[in-house]
């Protein structure tokens, strides 16, 4: 069975944590934006980042930590 090296481990934390900093300031702002066409995009930048952070959480369950 394959397993993540601790700096791998690192890695796919930070990248959760970054995506998780994006979907949340961008839920936020969307609630604030006028605009029909930004709000979309951030709309749509949540759905991206929520299927981002499943993807990493994914791969903490098929490949355990070294």
């Amino acid at each position: 069975m394959q397993k993540l090296a601790p700096h791998e481990t690192m890695e796919i934390h930070e990248m959760m944590n970054f995506k998780t900093v994006c979907m949340t300031k961008s839920k936020l702002m969307a609630g604030i934006v006028f605009d029909k066409d930004l709000k979309a995009l951030m709309e749509k930048d949540v759905l991206q980042s929520i299927r981002a952070i499943q993807e990493l959480q994914g791969l903490y369950a098929r490949f355990p930590v070294q």
